[in-house]
């Protein structure tokens, strides 16, 4: 099962180190946040809107931040932009646990999303490009499945630090404390070279006279089509998960009136739900290909959101839903990292992934803010009866979008096309080459 972790290069197994440490800390960063909104709603009497405006802003701000590292990755190198990242999100995230305000706070939070954003967006563009084609979905999975890991981190330090001191102290530390890991992250990073791929492609511009291409070459027709289905398909995968992720910690202690201790114990069963899920996704897009792969983890949304919402359970019987909810909201997200290094030509490959990636995060960003309104004061609907119908919708933009792009699974990326001196016909002829579904 493991084979192919042991078959990676020394360059391939730094890379996917520091990468799962570098994303690990990006969950942990954004799920304290979910934690946190119960205490928050009555420490500072914030509506549930405004509650869901704290996550929606964070979002939105990531999509521009993620944009902008795709930008630089293309020009300064994926792993630079990746330290730059880890760093900028640090810094304003400690400056969250010292905020006094609901304004504060807002602001801090969305200048910290500006960073998450970037780190994702050069994570993912890194790992796709060392990781050799027959192993690249498994891995960047296995990256993916830190989210987990960094998920993990936050339940334990909520029902740790909330069960230890205050709820006025125990929010402030959750943040301060929630950064540590990023200093492992820097020493790992320091033996991760920048990709063999796109160091010879950037060489061959260069001795072109087209050193960096336009970042506005992903909305060029021969890739129109690209940026448009995957930014669709990111915004359906994220929108599902926040719509579920950043509610469930609220859902669990008014629905089913647990302590704050006790949803951090049903969190961490959802974690590793997701954990489970992330690893499955990581082998099934590799095995069965990444069209597929989607699918089957849509359709187990549609059946895993309405069971957990809906379904009379005691406490055993919740932890069960907790997982299978975790397993398919989160595990869908694995293959989108393989599947947009392949879609995208070399010289815009960071700035269309982090373009369409981040689109989803920050259209999907007001996913719940509308379960806040539709669940709040005078609402259309209850809290659960919101978040079924926001989150089961979202899926339906995942299957448009895996109906009208091509299946790209042992995609080799050394045959890509430039794009900067490469005609049409050839970019729509890698396009159209056949791949092993």
């Amino acid at each position: 099962m493991f084979d192919w972790f042991r078959n990676l290069e020394g360059d391939e197994k730094r890379t996917l180190y520091a990468c799962f440490g570098g994303w690990a800390v990006d969950a942990l960063d954004t799920q304290i946040y979910s934690f946190l909104i119960p205490t928050l709603i009555a420490a500072w009497q914030l509506t549930k809107a405004q509650a869901g405006l704290l996550g929606t802003g964070a979002l939105i701000s990531s999509a521009v931040g993620g944009w902008i590292a795709g930008m630089l990755c293309d020009r300064i190198g994926r792993v630079r932009v990746m330290k730059l990242a880890i760093a900028w999100f640090l810094v304003f995230t400690i400056l969250c646990g010292f905020a006094n305000s609901f304004e504060h706070l807002f602001i801090a939070r969305v200048l910290s999303g500006i960073g998450f954003g970037g780190e994702w967006a050069a994570g993912a563009v890194l790992m796709g490009e060392i990781i050799r084609p027959e192993y690249r979905g498994k891995a960047v999975g296995t990256v993916q499945s830190a989210y987990a890991i960094g998920y993990a981190i936050a339940a334990i330090m909520s029902s740790v630090l909330f069960g230890l001191m205050a709820a006025e102290s125990a929010w402030r530390w959750m943040f301060w404390l929630g950064v540590s890991p990023a200093i492992f992250v820097f020493l790992a990073l320091r033996g991760v070279k920048e990709p063999a791929v796109y160091l010879e492609a950037k060489r061959a511009r260069a001795a072109k006279g087209a050193e960096h291409a336009s970042p506005f070459m992903i909305f060029h027709p021969s890739v129109l089509k690209v940026t448009v289905l995957t930014a669709i398909l990111a915004l359906g995968v994220q929108a599902g998960g926040f719509a579920v992720g950043i509610w469930l910690p609220t859902l669990l202690k008014t629905a089913h009136g647990l302590t704050t201790v006790q949803v951090g114990y049903n969190m961490f069963i959802f974690t590793f739900g997701s954990f489970v899920g992330f690893l499955t996704a990581a082998y099934l897009c590799d095995a069965i290909g990444r069209r597929r792969n989607f699918l089957i983890f849509t359709l187990a949304n549609w059946i895993a959101i309405p069971a957990f919402l809906y379904i009379p359970s005691g406490q055993g019987g919740l932890y069960l839903l907790d997982f299978l909810l975790g397993f398919a909201s989160l595990g869908i997200y694995s293959a989108l990292g393989p599947y947009f290094t392949e879609l995208f030509p070399s010289a815009i490959r960071a700035t269309g992934q982090g373009f369409s990636y981040n689109f989803g995060r920050g259209v999907g960003a007001f996913f719940p803010t509308v379960v806040g309104m539709l669940s709040g004061e005078g609402g259309l609907f209850m809290l659960r009866d919101a978040i079924a119908v926001i989150a089961c919708s979202a899926y339906i933009f995942v299957v448009i979008a895996i109906v009208l792009l091509p299946e790209t699974r042992g995609r080799d990326l050394r045959e890509a096309p430039d794009l900067v001196p490469a005609t049409d016909a050839e970019k729509a002829a890698y396009m159209a080459k056949p791949s092993r579904s």
